[in-house]
């Protein structure tokens, strides 16, 4: 049984997300704070107000090996982000705001024909600045026999207010470190702390569920999932990175390190990013996880000689 089913069953769920929704008058989902009153027609830098929008949702199966298994992984791909990055692959969702405004019971609806559908989990894509609409759906899909773990799939700028309101009811985080460096943060994402923020949420993320924990059938039930995506010019700062996971968090951390950077949106105006990634920078950053003891890696990277690239 899902946890969340037990704190349906309490009344704790729906406490949780009246506590939520509360937090939104003066909105500190998110660490911007923008404090506006997100309950009205107001909106801060996530440019979301009273009710969720949606992208798109169904059975997915591009993600993690351990996400998708045979039927897939449940994504609910949430439009808007409380980030800017200038190169996002998804940015008519994320900054242009393609989707469709749903309620609550839709929302629960979505997440129970996922389950219908046979998929393992539901996996929550840019939740952060949603979360009290999540956690409302939730309690209404829990009433109807909803019993899916929960992926809280984010860009890893998450207050710790937040991700605490959320223990007990996520299985498994699957945050971004995107960056070891606040300014290229600043310059890339368009938020001053990314580093330090990000740091501290992966790590109340890891109190919270700890390491990843994958059954008998090669599907994840609960814990920590990281992604890193290797930029170019070593602007995700890989090697602080793996040394904080390996050291401050578990070297026992599984870690997807993504090899698929395009320079996509804004990319092109900043001649740093403005290419992909290329075959000796995606190496090293493999090679950097192994010298800090990151073993647990989403592919087997196997790589041949760089000649033969």
């Amino acid at each position: 049984m899902a946890s969340y089913q037990q704190m349906y069953a309490s009344g704790e769920l729906r406490t949780r997300a009246e506590k939520a929704r509360a937090m939104m008058e003066t909105c500190c989902l998110c660490p911007r704070c923008c404090r506006v009153n997100r309950l009205s027609v107001e909106t801060g830098q996530c440019r979301s107000a009273g009710q969720v929008v949606i992208s798109s949702y169904g059975p997915h199966f591009g993600e993690e090996s351990p996400l998708v298994g045979r039927y897939g992984s449940g994504t609910i791909f949430f439009t808007n982000c409380n980030l800017r990055c200038i190169f996002c692959q998804n940015y008519t969702i994320s900054q242009l705001g393609e989707g469709t405004h749903v309620n609550n019971e839709a929302l629960a609806r979505m997440m129970l024909s996922l389950q219908e559908k046979g998929c393992h989990n539901i996996n929550l894509v840019s939740p952060t600045h949603v979360v009290p609409y999540i956690l409302d759906a939730l309690d209404v899909a829990a009433g109807q026999g909803l019993n899916l773990p929960l992926v809280y799939n984010s860009g890893g700028y998450d207050s710790l207010d937040t991700l605490k309101m959320l223990d007990g009811i996520v299985a498994i985080y699957m945050p971004d470190m995107k960056y070891s460096d606040s300014r290229t943060g600043e310059r890339l994402s368009g938020v001053k702390d990314y580093a330090e923020i990000n740091r501290t949420a992966v790590k109340e993320m890891h109190r919270q569920v700890g390491d990843l924990q994958i059954d008998e059938n090669g599907i994840a039930r609960r814990g920590l999932l990281v992604r890193h995506l290797v930029l170019p010019n070593g602007l995700a700062g890989t090697d602080k990175t793996m040394s904080f996971l390996a050291r401050e968090v578990s070297p026992e951390t599984y870690v997807n390190i993504m090899a698929q950077y395009r320079p996509h949106y804004l990319a092109a105006t900043m001649p740093e990013i403005s290419r992909p990634a290329n075959a000796r920078e995606f190496r090293e950053a493999i090679n950097l996880a192994r010298h800090y003891g990151i073993h647990r890696l989403d592919k087997d990277y196997a790589l041949p000689p760089l000649a033969s690239w």
